[in-house]
């Protein structure tokens, strides 16, 4: 090169460095091209590439113009990129000259540099970082390189079977034909969800041009369906055109494969998260389940909108279930029950499969749980016998598909305290007491019946010779009877105090709390504020419990942090069936607490529905239920994950919210606290301490054989008499005796009850962190 075309060079490196856009290099000579890229590498590689997000677009134009690369162009970029082990950068500006002369380069020149260009590949993927746009287009190149290689798939083709969890059988075959892989490309360059007609039209000649291209399609899904990792951009667009090409084939074969990869990739990374496997491809799938014929595809969109938490996803999910719902004359809710499954049991909750003669496996429901159990001679075994674990599989796998489908469901089933639902009999005896999945959670829930919708009579149902029935309905059951889920806020204080009484008498364990479900009735002080509640505000919550809470119970929400847009939180959650949304306000708290994270809460508001908008309403004017049922889960959230509730506060050395502490541990009673000192009204004379308890406003009292100790009801924290020093019992060293509560889900009454059982018998405690402070108090 010249003296004047290596200045050139030069200039033409540092106008790319300094953000000039690609098209300064068109019209340049190929030896001041070659030169300035390799600068430019030379640079990025050596210095802080993370400004340099612009390079995907600035350098993506020069696979098109012709430059005299070289073999040792190539070896010494690759050298330059992998001098670091493990590579580390923010960018994926040191990716580019590599891949560009890699595919600019004969096959013949890449002998030999398989192995680094394999660790180029990899290293890009072990970064997420990088722009999609950016991954994807070098993935191409690199793979295209890799393929070259014994005439292999495209790596950036082939790569998508790493994150499923099936084989993919036959699918290299047909990759490896050049009209499949082109079609395969063009189903990745799908940029939204849904395709114009003119991208359908176009799928639908190159599909008729590349024969194998559909068969492939389907086997690369088919490999997403027992499960999958979460799949790197490009990939997830991979995914979503094959999904939209997939979509061509009718038939239940095609539908039942749709919705087996649909469960796949809308699953969350993590239990309760936002996150899914592949979230290009999941709305992609939803939408073309929601124009497919049949009952598979309802029901998998209804199991999706009861454990998707994201925030963009779950809303499509459920706007194409009101659109099948429409389509098909379906009342609200009513997608929602069809679509249960009964997973080919019987009314009985009942399957089994032959093992041998007079032997069988059995699966039956019970108490909310599928179990398996083996029989020989129609006599139950104490376990399945060894020999038959091969014969066995089949029911094994299908006890943990029931056991997702009654988690469902009983999830689904508690969202119906929010609505103010109604059903004819003969529907309701058919749909939740009938229902093997269904009905294990409806038969243990109490219902109201009415002949006329004014008079309601509650009752567990039962079933007599005639069919279900109310005891004591004073009316025959049947066609013309209406009938609800019973809810403590629609009847007076001595039905619920019958409930309760009945409930626990029966030994009765109700799969969600409902007997003694808290009732948040509006305050004068929400009357005032009009829009908004205050009533949880300013408490202070460990924020990685009260997130996974959130998720949990179905609230969808930012993850806050120290970044931008990290500081303030607002999770939603739809009530009434969907027609009302209620947000939570909460911000992030900064501490110096190392690897403590706290959030500090704020106004609970309510939306009532108007198309795809929320309108912001008075507090007054939402249904008494719909208030209830949200009131309920925030006080959940404060009640669990509050430090207030922490028993290890003590240990950790921190006094900065010392008085909130304190005060927040010993505050008036919310109603989760009043139910709990309810319950436990009932449940201490059927118990061995409970001539040693005293109820009072706020606390347990207990006495024990060396003094007396009072149990706050709100935090479960301990107050030791008579100077009311703080006693810590971590809750993992107040194991007691299990206790049988009539509901499951309110950890603070189990703590309490373990500690009450431990104090009664102080006499026996023998942990020194606790002896410690018992002798502290009274010397």
């Amino acid at each position: 090169m010249t003296v004047q075309q290596v200045d050139a060079a030069r200039a033409l490196a540092d106008q790319i460095i300094g953000g000039e856009p690609g098209h300064v290099l068109t019209g340049q000579s190929g030896d001041v091209l070659r030169q300035a890229l390799l600068l430019i590498h030379e640079f990025v590689v050596a210095g802080d590439s993370s400004s340099f997000h612009y390079f995907g677009r600035a350098l993506g134009i020069v696979e098109v113009l012709h430059a005299p690369w070289t073999r040792d162009d190539l070896v010494w970029a690759l050298r330059l990129l992998l001098h670091d082990d493990p590579l580390t950068t923010v960018s994926d500006a040191p990716f580019w000259v590599p891949a560009l002369i890699a595919a600019a380069l004969d096959p013949a020149e890449l002998d030999g540099l398989h192995d680094q260009l394999s660790a180029a590949f990899a290293a890009l993927h072990d970064n997420h970082w990088y722009a999609s746009g950016g991954l994807r287009e070098l993935a191409r190149l690199y793979g295209t390189a890799l393929s070259r290689f014994n005439h292999a798939v495209p790596a950036d083709l082939s790569i998508a079977m790493r994150y499923a969890h099936g084989d993919g059988a036959g699918l290299r075959d047909l990759l490896g034909d050049d009209a499949v892989q082109d079609v395969f490309r063009f189903a990745a360059g799908l940029a939204k969800p849904v395709p114009a007609k003119a991208w359908l039209r176009e799928a639908g000649g190159r599909l008729a041009a590349a024969p194998g291209a559909l068969e492939a399609a389907g086997l690369l899904l088919g490999a997403y369906r027992g499960g999958a990792q979460p799949v790197y951009d490009y990939v997830d667009a991979l995914l979503r055109g094959l999904v939209w090409l997939q979509s061509s084939v009718a038939g239940e074969e095609s539908t039942a494969l749709l919705c087996e990869v649909a469960a796949t990739l809308a699953t969350p990374v993590r239990r309760g998260g936002a996150q899914v496997v592949a979230p290009k491809a999941a709305p992609a799938v939803v939408e073309v389940l929601a124009q497919r014929p049949g009952d598979a595809p309802v029901r998998t969109l209804a199991r999706l909108s009861l454990t998707v938490c994201s925030r963009t996803l779950l809303p499509r999910i459920r706007t194409a279930l009101e659109r099948i719902g429409r389509e098909r004359g379906w009342p609200p809710g009513e997608a929602l029950e069809l679509s249960v499954g009964d997973h080919g049991l019987g009314r009985d909750g009942r399957r089994a499969w032959s093992i041998g003669e007079g032997e069988e496996a059995v699966v039956t429901i019970e108490a909310g749980r599928a179990r398996l159990r083996a029989y020989r001679g129609g006599d139950p075994l104490r376990a399945v016998p060894p020999a038959w674990k091969d014969a066995v599989a089949p029911a094994r796998r299908f006890v943990t598909e029931v056991n997702q489908s009654l988690i469902v469901e009983r999830r689904r089933v508690e969202g119906l305290f929010s609505q103010d639902r109604v059903w004819d009999w003969p529907t309701w005896s058919r749909r939740y007491l009938d229902h093997p999945i269904t009905g294990d959670t409806a038969r243990r829930l109490i219902w109201q019946a009415s002949p006329d919708g004014a008079t309601w009579t509650s009752g567990l149902p039962e079933r007599t010779d005639a069919g279900w029935t109310l005891p004591d309905l004073g009316f025959p059951p049947g066609a013309g009877r209406r009938v609800r889920l019973w809810h403590p806020a629609l009847v007076g204080p001595a039905e619920v105090a019958r409930w309760r009484d009945r409930v626990l008498t029966a030994g009765l364990r109700q799969p969600v709390k409902q007997a003694f479900r808290e009732v948040y009735r509006l305050t004068p002080a929400e009357e005032r504020t009009r829009t908004y509640s205050n009533r949880f505000a300013a408490q202070l919550l460990h924020y990685r419990q009260t997130n996974a809470l959130m998720r949990e119970r179905g609230w969808s929400t930012n993850y806050l942090g120290p970044w931008n847009d990290g500081y303030h939180g607002e999770a939603k959650k739809e009530f009434g069936g969907g027609e009302w949304q209620a947000v939570f306000f909460h911000d992030w708290v900064e501490t110096n607490a190392g690897d403590q994270e706290y959030c500090s809460t704020d106004q609970v508001r309510f939306g009532r529905r108007d198309g795809r908008n929320w309108v912001v309403t008075p507090v007054a004017e939402v249904p008494p239920l719909v208030f209830s049922e949200a009131m309920r889960d925030v006080d959940l959230f404060v009640g669990v994950t509050s430090i207030a509730t922490d028993d290890d506060w003590q240990d950790r050395g921190e006094d900065r919210f010392h008085d909130y502490r304190r005060r927040a541990a010993f505050a008036g009673l919310t109603p989760s606290g009043e139910m709990r000192r309810d319950a436990l009204a009932r449940l201490l004379p059927r118990m061995v301490i409970g001539p040693r308890c005293e109820l009072q406003e706020r606390f347990l009292r207990v006495q024990g054989r060396l003094g007396a100790y009072r149990i706050h009801l709100g935090s479960g924290n301990i107050l030791m008499e008579p100077d009311d020093a703080y006693l810590c019992i971590v809750p993992v060293r107040a194991k007691a005796k299990k206790v049988i509560l009539p509901f499951d889900d309110d950890p603070v009454l189990s703590v309490i009850l373990s500690k009450a059982i431990m104090l009664a018998a102080d006499n026996r405690i023998t942990d020194p962190a606790i002896t410690a402070q018992l002798h502290r108090s009274r010397p």
